[in-house]
This record gives C-alpha cells, sequence and structure tokens, in this order.
C-alpha cells in the first residue's frame, strides 16, 4: 500500500508528540493509541507511515539528532569532534541522553526495537564517524593501523553512558569536550 506523504511540518509534530510520550511513560507502556490520541491521527496512518512502534520511536530519535556526522568537516579531527558536539544544546543532550537510556534497558525484552535502533540510529550514526574518522587518517592526522579507530564509538558511547552512573550528574558540553580532549583524541595519538 502506497503511503501518503506528510509534510514535514506534520512530520515533525509527530516525532515531537513520540518523544514527549516516550519521556512521560516510557517505551514499554508507549502505545500507537496514545500517540494516534495526542497527535489526533488515527492509528491506522501512524502504522501506514512507519509500520510498527519501534520503527516510529527510533525514526523520531532519528529526526530529533543534528545532522549526520559524516558532514561535519573543519579541516581537522579535533575541529570535527567539537563542532559535532556544539550541534547540540546542553538541554537537548541531557533529553536525548535520559531517552536513551530508557531505551537500552527497553532493548532487553524488544528484539524489534533492538533492530530499529541498529538499523535506523546506531549502523548511521557510526558510519558518519567512520567517516569523520577516515578523513583524520586520510589528512595525516591519525595512523590507518592505530588499534583505538575500532573503539571510539566505544569510548563515546561510554561517556553518555556513565557520567551520570559514575558520578549522578547530567552530560554536558563541558564534560564531553573534556572527554574528547582527555580520553578520545590522546587515545588516537592526536
Amino acid at each position: 500500500m502506497a503511503r501518503t506523504r506528510l509534510t514535514p511540518e506534520r512530520e515533525s509534530e509527530l516525532y515531537a508528540a513520540v518523544l514527549d510520550l516516550l519521556r512521560e511513560v516510557g517505551y514499554d507502556a508507549l502505545t500507537m493509541d496514545a500517540v494516534a490520541a495526542r497527535t489526533h491521527s488515527s492509528k491506522a496512518t501512524l502504522y501506514r507511515q512507519w509500520g510498527s512502534k519501534p520503527e516510529l520511536v527510533v525514526k523520531a530519535l532519528r529526526h530529533d539528532k543534528p545532522g549526520d556526522l559524516a558532514d561535519v568537516d573543519t579541516g581537522s579531527l579535533r575541529g570535527d569532534f567539537h563542532a559535532a558536539l556544539g550541534r547540540t544544546d546542553d538541554c537537548q543532550m541531557q533529553k536525548s541522553s535520559a531517552l536513551m537510556r530508557g531505551l537500552m534497558q527497553a532493548v532487553h525484552d524488544n528484539p524489534d526495537l533492538y533492530q530499529a535502533l541498529r538499523e535506523l540510529l546506531i549502523e548511521p550514526e557510526i558510519t558518519g564517524l567512520d567517516s569523520l574518522l577516515r578523513r583524520a587518517v586520510d589528512r595525516g592526522e591519525l595512523r590507518p593501523d592505530n588499534p583505538a579507530l575500532k573503539y571510539v564509538p566505544h569510548m563515546l558511547v561510554g561517556a553518555f553512558t556513565a557520567r551520570q552512573l559514575v558520578e549522578d550528574r547530567p552530560i554536558d558540553h563541558a564534560f564531553l569536550t573534556d572527554y574528547v580532549d582527555s580520553v578520545i583524541l590522546p587515545a588516537l595519538g592526536v
């Protein structure tokens, strides 16, 4: 069945409502009925546009992200990391981090959510990060055989998840900038 194209404004409204509901009730309690009621749309329309709850949730998260990492190119790896961090303010960063922590728990019982997160959010982010790192290798900033290259995604995810657990403090630009400069860049030999 062909999908009716939503306007970008309507799509943004729907995604914002999904994220609001996700923050309010969590993934497991979020229902397509609740999204339909909140957005004044039919459940049939939601399923026709997105196919499933996991796809809708992950596409809402993806829509909320500031562009593709592959597009960040300042001419230096440090500049690229700092520019990428500068695309999101502290408030948005904290909201996204809290949502991702909640979803990481939900994926254990929801293989469809895990698959949607991998395909629609994680893999595109890793691809963008790989492009950013490849440019640094091409510029001669990084050795192509540096063993830390394959761990950069792990280090970044660790920064986002560990601060709240270790320090009981929210993630912010100051922390992430210091983390990039103190942990990631030295591990890469920059």
